[in-house]
């Protein structure tokens, strides 16, 4: 690949190549390092590649932990931090939500809190018809608009102890965590689709949200244990006027959208992933990968929308193709280039043509490349060797003498592309991966995973070869408890990792 295409290539990860950029895209084109994180996994198309000069192979070897940065937000994380550079006095934060509705900013430099804006009281699990998170408040990763220092959630609030159940959305001036006017956005009040209205009990919102154009987008599934009535829900709003809401539903009831990366992007449309439907229901858009425009009016024809054969037996089997969501994808050279990638508890990974998602059929690429179920957020990089798209679960057919949890596929450039797991390592736990290179080229490619409810430490990988470059540090470097499906993030040559109830910084300095 020359050095022209793979920055190409690189851009169309970070969002559309030619198009408009979302985050880091024109920093990911140019070269340059990551500053402002913005969003779940950098970009829009949730690749989680990081541009960052000073992270060399060689210096990740020296990364230790600072130990005089250690926030401690008010109750745990599930949702990734993000990262706004500095503007006018305000400095670099590092901002965070947490699911006792605390969201809070620190100083990315001291850890020092800037502010801390309480969004309504979560609601207790015990006031829940089901669910594994004790209070349930905000689970998905926010977004912020860089445009005008806006920071979208949503978050499960109660007024009477639990008696109510309400997802609200909200968006804070990140400056000073203030609410705008207008918001919240109650969506059990303003949002009906399909015949179907809202309903915030049993409505989850594990999955990351999205701003395109206009709107800001939340992905809604169930909460753990599945009680009914939920379905997968999209709900659009417009950020200059919260009273303009659009939204989508799945046919079939359940049908979540709850992997942990939610809505993705190419800057043009919007890609999820469903999860399964009632046992014996016909097709109505669960097991799918489906492309919605902005004004989520979904086509229903099969070039929006893929459904692998397995369809039902994967309903049969509560074998999610959704528990991990979509990632935008390019590959110079393969035919067609332009793809979108899922990969679910079946163990098996999907590439359909982004022009034509094909409908009910075999993906033009598709392989069994895990032995157990795969839930959690994928990235996709590209090198000089190559494309890859590397998760969270146990490979199959790894190179000799190599084996673990986190695996990593190169995706060939062919007609039409191929699937070979390129290597597998121990990643010691079960959070997400994210990808740090020194330049556009893919230079110093190195993939870094925390062992999330295992050993929680940080480790990096060689990101052609999956060989070791930092193997999580000595006794200083440990981490406390880290929730499953965390993934790091990188800014201005520093990595911060949200564990539970804490929040660190390691550095090479």
């Amino acid at each position: 690949m020359t050095p022209a295409r793979r920055r190409c290539a690189l851009a169309l990860l970070a969002a559309a190549c030619g198009g408009a950029g979302v985050g880091g895209a024109l920093a990911a084109a140019s070269g340059t390092e990551s500053v402002s994180v913005l969003q779940h996994h950098a970009h829009a198309t949730r690749d989680g590649v990081f541009v960052e000069p000073r992270l060399t192979r060689a210096a990740a070897a020296t990364l230790h932990r600072e130990p005089a940065f250690d926030a401690t937000p008010v109750g745990w994380m599930y949702a990734q931090p993000l990262y706004l550079a500095a503007a006018g006095k305000v400095p670099d934060q590092v901002i965070v939500a947490t699911e006792r509705n605390h969201v809070t900013a620190y100083h990315a430099t001291t850890g020092a809190q800037l502010w801390d804006r309480v969004v309504g009281a979560p609601v207790p699990w015990s006031k829940l018809p089901c669910g594994n998170i004790d209070p349930l408040g905000i689970t998905g990763t926010p977004v912020i608009d860089p445009a005008t220092r806006t920071i979208y959630l949503d978050a499960m609030t109660t007024p009477d102890g639990g008696a109510t159940k309400q997802h609200l959305i909200f968006a804070l001036l990140a400056d000073d965590g203030s609410i705008r006017p207008g918001w919240p956005v109650h969506p059990s009040r303003a949002v009906h689709a399909g015949g179907h209205s809202f309903q915030s009990a049993a409505q989850g919102a594990r999955g990351a949200l999205l701003v395109l154009g206009d709107r800001v987008y939340v992905p809604f599934g169930g909460v753990f244990g599945d009680c009914d009535p939920y379905r997968g829900w999209v709900v659009g709003v417009k950020m200059t006027d919260p009273t303009d809401v659009v939204a989508w539903t799945t046919r079939a009831s359940g049908s979540g959208i709850w992997a942990p990366s939610g809505l993705a992007s190419d800057g043009t449309s919007i890609y999820l992933t469903t999860g399964n439907g009632p046992v014996g229901s016909s097709f109505g858009d669960q097991e799918a990968i489906v492309r919605l425009p902005p004004s989520l009016a979904f086509s229903r024809q099969p070039v929006d929308f893929f459904a692998p054969t397995s369809w039902s037996s994967l309903d049969d089997a509560d074998a999610d193709l959704g528990g991990t969501g979509p990632v935008v994808v390019d590959v110079p050279g393969a035919s067609p280039a332009r793809l979108v990638l899922a990969m679910g508890k079946d163990g098996v990974l999907y590439g359909v043509d982004r022009a034509n998602l094909g409908g009910i059929r075999t993906a033009i690429a598709q392989k069994r490349v895990a032995s157990s179920a795969i839930i959690n957020a994928a990235a996709a990089y590209s090198t000089a060797r190559g494309t890859y798209v590397v998760f969270q679960g146990a490979g199959v057919g790894c190179p000799a003498g190599t084996s673990g949890n986190l695996t990593a596929v190169r995706i060939g450039a062919a007609a039409p592309p191929t699937l070979t797991v390129a290597w597998c390592a121990d990643m010691g736990g079960h959070g997400s991966p994210a990808v740090t290179m020194t330049d556009a080229e893919g230079s110093n490619a190195i993939v870094w995973a925390v062992g999330a409810e295992g050993d929680n430490r940080l480790r990096g990988f060689d990101g052609d070869t999956g060989a070791v470059v930092f193997g999580g540090g000595g006794p200083a470097d440990a981490l406390t408890t880290v929730v499953r499906f965390q993934t790091p993030i990188v800014a201005r040559g520093r990595i911060f990792v949200a564990a539970r109830d804490h929040l660190f910084a390691f550095t090479t300095r």
